[in-house]
């Protein structure tokens, strides 16, 4: 059965030093919130432009290993493909020269794939938030939670659940309306992270992109009125939003009649093309073989990544798309 909890113990952190370690999206965000909750918190960071964001922001800013000395938790909140790095470089033998020590990743990447095995005197735990940093951020404004699953890798102290479940509150996901925490591990998080970004996402993409190149160029629709109806009304983001809060089916009686009869009947179009694709990225990410893919990509500096980015920014569809999110700005 699902384990849910909604409500964490934020006394286990009153007296512990918190390192957020990266000053990027996430790390700003939750920074800001575990210190509006009472927290004490202090920033990790390179000598870059989020460290100067840092120090506007009224932290105080070290450098990760003076940081990691100075704390008694620490959230890994860097991107995964320089996290071990980051970690074996300036956090492992900081913790090892403690007594205890909490550490918190936001992914389940790294611990899944044993590219980071930590002290063995630390708690590592997962709380990996279900949402962008801005949506986070929103939120919290509005005194609402939101979703986060959690992951216990190491439990030196015999209460590295309590700890994830306060860590959870603390950067105001549970302990509110709509908040939850559900119980999971590094392995599953990774495994259903990749898959969505292997599979619904660059397929919604897929579609985008083929749909606008058979209605413009086959049969001469407009690629501002294309991609008006495609994505920039943002039609399509109010009914991911329906989605989230009514279901999958159920959010389909806001659509005309012509709208439903038309997705239901044509879902079985797809659906055996698609489940292929989902089975072999499934089975790629499951064996390690895409984080091993991923391992030598990194290793090159990221040239294909960044080749197929440039390529794609120079389409047609790119093109005409600035186009009309100039003029809606306007």
């Amino acid at each position: 059965m699902v384990e849910l909890f909604f409500d964490g113990d934020l006394s286990l952190l009153k007296d512990l030093t918190i390192a957020v370690i990266g000053y990027g999206n996430q790390g700003s965000v939750q920074a800001r919130i575990l210190r509006e909750n009472g927290l004490e918190v202090i920033v990790g960071n390179i000598r870059d432009e989020y460290w100067k964001k840092a120090e506007e922001d009224g932290f105080k800013v070290y450098e990760i290993k003076e940081a990691v000395r100075k704390a008694d938790v620490a959230l890994l909140l860097v991107p995964d493909e320089i996290a071990p790095e980051v970690y074996y470089g300036e956090i492992d033998e900081g913790i090892r020269r403690k007594n205890f020590f909490l550490l918190n990743f936001a992914s389940g990447y790294n611990i899944a794939y044993g590219l980071i095995k930590p002290a063995p005197n630390a708690d590592a735990v997962m709380v990996a938030p279900r949402m962008f940093a801005w949506g986070i951020l929103e939120r919290h404004r509005q005194g609402l939670g939101y979703p986060v699953l959690l992951g216990v890798a190491q439990n030196a102290s015999g209460k590295a659940w309590d700890y994830a479940l306060a860590l959870a509150k603390g950067i105001g996901a549970i302990g509110l309306p709509g908040g939850a925490a559900l119980k999971s591990s590094f392995e599953e998080e990774a495994f259903l992270d990749l898959l969505s970004e292997h599979t619904y996402i660059p397929l919604l993409i897929a579609s985008i992109m083929a749909y606008f190149e058979i209605a413009t160029k086959v049969y001469g629709a407009s690629p501002e009125a294309a991609i008006l109806e495609l994505y920039a009304s943002g039609e399509l983001a109010e009914q991911a939003k329906a989605m989230a809060s009514e279901g999958l089916i159920e959010q389909l009686k806001y659509h005309s009649r012509t709208s439903q009869y038309g997705q239901l009947t044509r879902i079985r179009r797809y659906y055996d093309i698609v489940k292929e694709v989902v089975e072999k990225e499934a089975e790629e990410i499951w064996s390690g073989e895409f984080a091993r893919e991923f391992a030598e990509e990194k290793a090159s500096q990221m040239i294909v990544m960044n080749r197929l980015k440039k390529i794609l920014q120079s389409s047609d569809l790119v093109t005409a798309e600035g186009r009309v999110l100039k003029a809606l700005r306007e």
